[in-house]
């Protein structure tokens, strides 16, 4: 329990002599003034980026990762957006408690092919002992790559029971919480995802990452938005490239990064050591490969065209169904994703009021068709029928 009475600032763990001096400075400049600080002062342990190899191989790249995103990174988007170049993926989120308690539809969240490997569960919650007991049943029935832990989520839901984000002003239960889940399934690594703090006032993501590293975080991720923000405004990637010059583990920036130039920019500026897509994955899950080619090369590779597209969409479609055994359900599931697909479409207004319709796998291949059709993307009605429908 936190004593509101006292003078100490209560979301500040005691650190080892010199630490909290480090981070309190970093915390009380400006973010121009940390960086040059974090810069110049390479002595620093904290300040100083390890040159140890990372407990994650795949640390010796760039890794591009898929952020884990509710009622999307299923199983199946997670498949589609590894065979299209994602080097990193991880579960939907999952409460600690469903698992803890044993709820079957909670353990449904952690079903995954091994084709999708390297692959991480991640867990919120705010009971250190319920996380630890749940990291490791989840290790015991999945065996995941890593597990991570979800200390961003903004979602009031999320918030209200102590999860997420609402850690970051609550930084003892935070530590806790990741010291007992590394204590828990140890050597597995343990890796977690922050935000920049809980809004404008109390930015604390360099505090909080070397809190984490403290107990034995081995990456973090860091979304460059405050909790106040959700999801609108625009990230703070100064912030990002002060977290990844303070820690001595990777950092993974996340937040706007809309395509190939984006990455690019962001790793060149920050020092970042991998990179975590989101929402720009939904509409384009050719992005990892896009980003990858970029990377390599200095090249933009074009996109899929038209019926290439649509031929993913409605591999999507189908795979969803065999995965539901019920079309019309999975179909009505999938109304949501569709609808994300059609961003950059020809005509994408008309698309998402047919989507918001569709139930059988039948409609949403007509739809296609009369697409590529009036869009004149294939110049010949037979050959529409390359569709794989």
């Amino acid at each position: 329990m936190i004593d509101t009475n006292s003078s100490e600032d209560p979301h500040l763990l005691p650190l080892p002599v010199g630490e909290e001096g480090e981070y309190r400075a970093l915390d009380s400049l400006s973010p121009g003034e940390r960086r040059t600080r974090s810069a110049s002062e390479g002595s620093s342990p904290l300040l100083q980026r390890s040159t140890a190899p990372s407990k994650l191989p795949w640390f010796s790249g760039f890794p591009l990762y898929l952020a884990p995103m509710a009622g999307v990174s299923d199983k199946i988007f997670r498949q589609l957006c590894k065979e299209h170049g994602a080097d990193v993926l991880t579960t939907e989120f999952v409460s600690a408690e469903g698992i803890f308690r044993r709820n079957e539809r909670t353990r449904e969240y952690l079903d995954f092919d091994p084709r999708e490997r390297p692959l991480g569960v991640q867990l919120f919650g705010g009971n250190a002992e319920h996380m630890a007991e749940a990291a490791r049943q989840v290790v015991d029935w999945v065996q995941p790559d890593f597990i991570d832990l979800n200390f961003g989520c903004p979602v009031n839901k999320v918030v209200a029971k102590n999860g997420g984000s609402a850690l970051l002003r609550d930084c003892p239960t935070l530590s806790s919480v990741a010291g007992a889940v590394v204590r828990a399934v140890a050597p597995l690594p343990v890796t977690a995802k922050i935000r920049i703090g809980w809004d404008a006032d109390s930015i604390n993501a360099a505090r909080v990452a070397g809190i984490l590293v403290e107990q034995g975080i081995t990456a973090i991720t860091v979304h460059g938005r405050t909790r106040a923000q959700g999801y609108s405004g625009s990230a703070d990637w100064d912030v990002i490239g002060e977290v990844a010059a303070a820690v001595p583990v990777p950092v993974i920036g996340n937040g706007d990064l809309a395509g190939p130039l984006d990455v690019a920019k962001r790793r060149d500026e920050t020092g970042i050591s991998g990179a975590m897509i989101g929402r720009a994955a939904m509409s384009s899950p050719w992005i990892f490969q896009q980003t990858k080619h970029y990377l390599a090369t200095g090249e933009i590779i074009p996109p899929p065209d038209g019926r290439e597209k649509w031929n993913l969409i409605l591999r999507h479609c189908r795979m969803a169904v065999e995965d539901w055994g019920m079309e019309d359900q999975a179909i009505r599931s999938m109304r949501a994703r569709l609808m994300a697909y059609s961003k950059g479409f020809p005509g994408s207004k008309q698309l998402r009021e047919k989507f918001q319709h569709v139930s059988t796998l039948d409609e949403v291949t007509a739809i296609a068709r009369e697409h590529l059709e009036t869009t004149a993307i294939l110049p010949e009605l037979s050959t529409v029928s390359s569709l794989q429908c």
